[in-house]
């Protein structure tokens, strides 16, 4: 498959947005500034690799005429955690063709236990306009998304990018609440130069929240019972234009999503997790 992977720099790793990094991002009202994250407990150290954010970019193209700022800047300035197929990233070297992100990807559901879907906007540079689950990126290379332990460098990615898309206070969504589930490998090409290839950890949360969509990021955003997202997949299999789903939303709800489902309604979520495997699918 054609997708072009991460650029190495000998310097941090990570990407994702963050609006108050670059004067770029004019077009982000100061209602996105990034939210008060929990307090760091354990700095990692400063010794792992890095990437400047290209989600999968070829050099070639690296300088996109298309891209509008915000998305430039998301791209081409954050940096990703660059990790191998065990998700270590303390790496003395990463082959150029192999290289691997993180990710996370959180499933927000409300007290009715409706799923919260977004559709992304269509200026984002990979998937533009297609559904996906509640919110989806990559811990950034900064000590608060770096600590292994308790997942909580994820868990405070996924607090700084729900007020970043959805305008999610992190009062909200405590990082305590969330739930890691288990953790999946996963490669997808977007349109032949942009891509995927992650480590995507799989995050729950059940919690009322108000919500203030940033249009840079998300073009509609719905809640879903079950049947009505098994309705959208019959669309998607069916080629309804109107509703593609992500890659990696869709293996999610092929391997995992329904059952997992079963746990929200019951409160027994943490009984599912398994984060001791990684799902090569």
């Amino acid at each position: 498959m054609s997708t072009a992977s991460l650029f190495s720099f000998p310097s941090f790793h990570l990407r994702s947005l963050l609006p108050s990094l670059s004067s770029s991002s004019s077009s982000s009202s100061s209602r996105f500034a990034p939210p008060r994250l929990s307090p760091i407990r354990s700095p990692a150290p400063r010794t792992q690799l890095s990437v400047r954010a290209f989600s999968a970019v070829t050099m070639t193209d690296s300088n996109d005429a298309g891209m509008d700022a915000v998305q430039r800047r998301l791209m081409f300035e954050d940096e990703c955690i660059l990790v191998d197929e065990n998700d270590r990233h303390l790496m003395e070297k990463i082959e150029a063709e192999n290289l691997l992100h993180r990710a996370f990807s959180v499933f927000l559901f409300n007290s009715k236990y409706e799923l919260l879907l977004q559709q992304r906007s269509k200026t984002k540079v990979t998937f533009p306009l297609v559904w996906t689950n509640t919110c989806c990126s990559h811990p950034l290379y900064r000590e608060s998304e770096l600590i292994e332990e308790n997942v909580l460098g994820v868990r405070n990615a996924a607090q700084r990018k729900l007020f970043d898309e959805l305008g999610i206070v992190a009062e909200d969504v405590p990082v305590d609440e969330f739930t890691p589930l288990g953790r999946m490998l996963y490669k997808a090409p977007s349109d032949g130069k942009w891509g995927e290839h992650e480590v995507d950890y799989l995050l729950f949360i059940v919690r009322d929240v108000k919500l203030q969509p940033n249009p840079d990021e998300v073009a509609e955003i719905k809640y879903v019972s079950r049947e009505e997202l098994k309705e959208l997949v019959k669309k998607a299999d069916a080629g309804d234009e109107a509703v593609k789903l992500s890659p990696w939303f869709r293996l999610v709800v092929d391997n995992f999503l329904m059952k997992w489902w079963d746990h929200v309604e019951k409160g027994t979520i943490t009984e599912a997790a398994d984060m001791k495997t990684i799902h090569k699918l």
